[in-house]
């Protein structure tokens, strides 16, 4: 009698074959992680964005008229980078989820939609168990709340950081930068985070007013709120000398005289800037690699020696010593 082989065993064998005829699904590809590659004396990490800089009116002007803080007191302190850019959604809540997730995504520009992933913010408080207070996105306006909420089902996405954004909260209206800047230097001595956002909305909202002379003084403004900020932290000792800054945008505006819009492809609304300074940074260094707001998560993640899944940037590895 010829040797068969059991009915159920068949079906185990029919199973396993057409599993291995299938293509591998995405989303149970194992998670690549970037691993940090050197201890830094970095602890502290702040991150500005200046919303809605054209690069002419800032660092693509020679004189450097509207940023003499940053051009001519901190740039000669850390690395400014001419060739950064925004190669996303050039609105400011796609912008601003690309520098913290390190992933370019469409998304609402109204508040109305999370981000897909976990920011760096949510993966550094899960891989420090730090407190929320530890971790504080700090905004003009209220409509960035959403930098602190995500729709991943990740794990991190239960380690949302603090936040302080707009009037109060999502839906209750934009506020003054100098608020803002007053805000955050009470979180910092109240709670010493040690990572945080601040969005500084002034040109921006100036520009869509149609307000040139507006636009250019809200650029002074924020540069000096800027240098005003260095200065500070390098006075607090939970701060000083421990604390790297990076000064970006979300976007740029249009060129020629339609400066009062933004968010197309065109070389005005992708050429932001980025500007470096810290205890690890290369000393009056300008970068040549070319790099684009995705790389900024990253680069963060590696400061703070926080392991994060690879998305669509790497560490900026050649802005240290």
């Amino acid at each position: 009698m010829p040797f068969r082989l059991p009915l159920n065993f068949l079906c185990v064998l029919l199973t396993l074959a057409l599993a291995n005829c299938q293509p591998s699904s995405p989303a149970n590809a194992p998670t690549v992680l970037l691993q940090p590659t050197r201890p830094y004396t970095t602890q502290n990490v702040v991150l500005v964005v200046i919303d809605g800089v054209r690069y002419s009116e800032s660092w693509g002007d020679t004189t450097l008229a509207n940023i003499p803080n940053m051009g001519r007191v901190l740039a000669p302190q850390g690395v400014f980078h001419p060739q950064f850019y925004n190669k996303g959604v050039t609105l400011t809540n796609p912008g601003h989820v690309a520098l913290t997730t390190g992933h370019y995504q469409r998304l609402s520009n109204n508040g109305s939609e999370e981000p897909d992933y976990p920011s760096v913010f949510h993966y550094y408080r899960q891989h420090t168990g730090a407190p929320a207070t530890s971790a504080w996105v700090i905004t003009s306006k209220d409509k960035l709340e959403i930098l602190a909420r995500t729709k991943s089902k990740e794990l991190a996405a239960n380690f949302a950081p603090a936040v302080d954004a707009g009037i109060n909260g999502l839906g209750s209206g934009y506020r003054d930068d100098s608020t803002t800047l007053r805000v955050a230097q009470q979180i910092f001595r109240q709670h010493k985070p040690r990572l945080a956002l601040i969005n500084l909305r002034g040109p921006d909202s100036e520009a869509h007013a149609g307000n040139w002379d507006g636009y250019l003084r809200a650029i002074r403004e924020t540069d000096q709120m800027v240098h005003t900020l260095w200065q500070w932290l390098q006075r607090q000792p939970y701060y000083q000398n421990t604390t790297t800054l990076l000064v970006t945008n979300d976007h740029g505006r249009h060129l020629g005289k339609r400066y009062d819009e933004h968010g197309d492809n065109c070389e005005g609304c992708r050429h932001i800037s980025l500007l470096v300074l810290g205890p690890d940074v290369h000393k009056g260094k300008l970068a040549t690699t070319p790099r684009s707001q995705v790389d900024v998560a990253a680069t963060i993640a590696e400061l703070l020696g926080v392991p994060v899944p690879k998305r669509d940037g790497e560490p900026m590895l050649e802005l240290f010593k």
